[in-house]
């Protein structure tokens, strides 16, 4: 027991000097990168580093399966150059058994990303992504999704806007929205006008809205006496068709808490709710992929210092490690195009990567 406790708190240790370490050096590249994105632009040294901030727990989300190799790789060559791993196996203890500690803190690790760091990474990209529409174009743009179809918020110098449609189709070019209508708010807060339209796609830095009657909402007016009816109206917008198109499949915004009730409110409205399905699967499936690292990391480091050949093993671990990641997203891909199951999608490439390291493993220890 009390070796189990020094492997897993070597092993956490390692983990964390990695984690700051490799975060940093993200936090760094990224203010630089803030730098760039937002040159012209009056922010101040403080604003950039709080977007900086904001994006670093997505960054920490995406390199887990890095860190957790690394961790591996750089306690199990301390302890064969310490030759701890050769006492470890005089004393009768096999050096599979000596993982459990490793693996039983990855599985705990794991269980903390899913629970905990997902939805603060879905906090920290929504935050994100608010104070960045602000910063642009004077205040933030929002969408969602419900049972009562698509709702979009834009911002901008002359206030803002909501917009709700029943519908919305052309995912792999321009973006349309069908049965529109649209509330306009002065800087203010109070309504200008509202406006109901066939369709509306964005063309150029304006909605195009088609078929369209338009409701004046100013105090002292009669709406109706003083509406009129345009065959074509341009409204201003700061929204993009990419910036649209990104948000309706985005998933990173989403707490894993919430993407039943997003998968179940995409489904009422008649949209494709694929990609929240697979991403929901492979969050839940996250734990076992990471371990499965550590084992990857074990796998070609876990023998005697003298046996020589460190180096070239710890890149074959790295080069593998690499494989099995892409190999899990494009099946995640698969499973978003609906080519392949989801289950299968998001469960498939973890459990594969343990059965292939525990034969690596095996072979190494028996021979």
């Amino acid at each position: 027991m009390k070796l189990d406790l020094y492997y897993a708190r070597r092993f956490l240790q390692w983990f964390a000097i990695i984690c700051t370490v490799l975060l940093t050096l993200v936090m760094l590249i990224d203010l630089n990168e803030q730098f760039r994105r937002f040159d012209g632009l009056d922010l101040s040294f403080g604003q950039l580093l709080n977007l900086t901030l904001l994006s670093a727990p997505a960054a920490l989300n995406q390199f887990l399966p890095l860190i957790m190799i690394l961790a591996t790789i750089v306690l199990f060559v301390g302890l064969a150059r310490s030759s701890e791993l050769v006492v470890t196996r005089a004393i009768g203890r096999s050096g599979i058994r000596a993982l459990a500690a490793p693996l039983s803190m990855a599985a705990l690790i794991g269980v903390f990303t899913v629970s905990t760091l997902n939805p603060i990474v879905a906090a920290t990209s929504n935050r994100y992504q608010d104070l960045s529409d602000t910063y642009r174009s004077g205040g933030p743009a929002a969408l969602s999704i419900s049972g009562e179809g698509l709702w979009l918020r834009q911002g901008g110098a002359l206030g803002q806007s909501v917009i709700h449609a029943a519908g919305y189709g052309g995912e792999s070019g321009d973006i349309s929205l069908y049965d529109v209508t649209i509330v306009s708010y002065a800087p203010d807060g109070g309504p200008m006008r509202q406006i109901i339209a066939e369709s509306a796609r964005i063309k150029g830095d304006s909605w195009l809205l088609k078929n369209a009657k338009e409701w004046p909402l100013t105090p002292g007016l009669n709406p109706e006496t003083n509406s009129g009816h345009h065959s074509e109206l341009l409204l201003p917008t700061t929204l993009t068709q990419d910036r649209i198109r990104d948000t309706l499949g985005t998933v990173e915004g989403i707490s894993i808490y919430d993407l039943p009730e997003t998968i179940r409110a995409l489904g009422e409205a008649g949209f494709s709710a694929k990609r929240f399905e697979v991403k929901l699967q492979v969050e839940l499936a996250r734990p076992l992929f990471l371990v499965a690292m550590v084992l990857v990391g074990a796998a070609f480091t876990m023998r005697h210092a003298r046996s020589g050949g460190t180096g070239l093993a710890v890149l074959m671990a790295v080069l593998l490690g690499f494989g099995l990641y892409f190999i899990r997203n494009f099946a995640q891909i698969l499973g978003e195009n609906g080519q392949i199951p989801v289950s299968l999608a998001a469960w498939a490439p973890p459990v594969a990567s343990i059965l292939l390291t525990l034969g690596l493993l095996l072979h190494a220890e028996d021979g």
